[in-house]
């Protein structure tokens, strides 16, 4: 499937830093390079393409768009793949209560995700890979799994048997007791009569009246959710890859089963060498997301006027490992940035550039440290100086490492 637009990326001199991301396994910070020194390999998880991108999309693209420009900057080749759960429940459900060809809905959604993507300057995929289109890699996965002894069947479903990975739940370290009540509520069935343990997930739902289907070697049907994941990940990127990334509410189920699947199809170990998740954004006291419709959408914002960089500035201004609560008065006060950085580029002169772009690639590389990126553009910004290269150099800096254009 095609992807978006690729922005332009200006090469800033200086020496890049090795960058350092926490890890989620392994509950701490580790240096996230690859191991041929050469390739760095990446995968986040797309979108369900039944409504349009929200602030919280919005901000785990823009985080792991800092990762791919940051290893562009060390002067790695990256390699990204993202997926889109093209056919799903979700999808399904509203498709139905729209009166709409769940076909279309997603076709829609997708083509609004691209030019939100597009405006917020991300760099695309070079993998943009829908479920629909990888029925036949998604069975195959299956299969694999079967000759691993992982699978049986409920009612014609097949479900993977999470005991055939000594390392299950080594992703996101909670309990039994937590991994049950989280696949509850995060599209899991572990009440489901049948299964051999309320924590073994679908792989491929039986074919169902009205419901999409295709034929394939494990049976006419479609697939489970996190296999699609594994599959297309070790399809395009293989095992071991540098960083598995999405948003929190991830951790658990859907980056635990899709790292299981992949170890005991493959028999190798770990799936990624870094689990990086971004912390989830709010409104008005709750959590973001499609089912509450609490959304404030990228579009929407882009359509009324909103310059899509104090989109970008607003997202940056939290660090992506804190949960926050996006506000009217938090996007007035990136604007306001936005515009006093705009205004000091225009001065023509500056102080010392190197000595900021040097500030800019330390709190990057630490973590992502995006508050102290943008204090340090502040603290430039607001300064006078006499360095006639300071303004194109800061410029060229913010625009390669934060994606911000001025």
């Amino acid at each position: 499937m095609q992807a978006w637009t690729h922005p332009d990326i200006p090469v800033v001199p200086g020496q890049a830093r090795p960058l350092r991301l926490h890890d989620t396994a392994s509950g701490g910070p580790v240096e996230a390079a690859p191991v041929d020194g050469s390739t760095a390999r990446m995968y986040v998880c797309g979108i369900t393409p039944y409504d349009a991108t929200h602030m919280g999309h919005a901000a785990t693209y823009v985080t792991f768009d800092l990762v791919n420009r940051l290893w562009r900057d060390a002067g790695f080749e990256v390699l990204y793949t993202q997926n889109i759960t093209d056919v799903d429940d979700p999808l399904l459900e509203r498709a139905a209560a729209t009166g709409v060809e769940w076909t279309d809905l997603a076709h829609k959604e997708i083509d609004l995700f691209r030019d939100d993507m597009t405006a917020l300057r991300v760099i695309p995929p070079q993998h943009y890979i829908g479920v629909v289109e990888s029925i036949d890699l998604v069975a195959s996965a299956v299969e694999d799994l079967q000759q691993a002894g992982a699978v049986y069947s409920v009612d014609g479903d097949l479900y993977f048997a999470v005991k055939a990975d000594p390392a299950f739940g080594g992703v996101s370290n909670y309990d039994r007791e937590k991994m049950i009540a989280l696949f509850a509520e995060r599209g899991g069935d572990p009440d489901r009569s049948g299964k051999q343990d309320p924590l073994d997930s679908l792989l491929w739902r039986h074919e169902r009246p009205n419901e999409p289907s295709w034929d394939s070697p494990v049976g006419r049907g479609r697939p489970g959710w996190h296999v699609e994941c594994s599959a297309i990940a070790l399809k395009h990127l293989g095992m071991t890859f540098d960083v598995q990334g999405g948003g929190s509410d991830l951790i658990f189920p859907h980056h635990e089963m899709s790292a299981s699947g992949a170890q005991v199809a493959t028999g190798q170990h770990p799936f990624a060498r870094a689990y990086v998740h971004q912390a989830m954004v709010g409104l008005d006291g709750e959590k973001m997301s499609k089912s509450k419709g609490n959304l404030v959408l990228v579009s929407k914002e882009r359509l009324s006027g909103t310059d899509p960089m104090a989109i970008r500035l607003a997202l940056l201004a939290h660090h992506y490992r804190t949960d926050w609560f996006w506000t009217t008065e938090g996007l007035a006060e990136a604007e306001s940035r936005l515009a006093v950085w705009r205004a000091a580029l225009g001065r023509g002169t500056g102080p010392d550039g190197a000595a900021t772009v040097d500030a800019i690639r330390a709190a990057l590389t630490n973590d992502l440290d995006t508050v102290a990126a943008l204090s340090a553009v502040d603290t430039w910004s607001e300064s006078n100086g006499d360095d006639p290269a300071a303004s194109a150099l800061v410029a060229q800096a913010v625009d390669a490492l934060l994606g911000i254009k001025l």
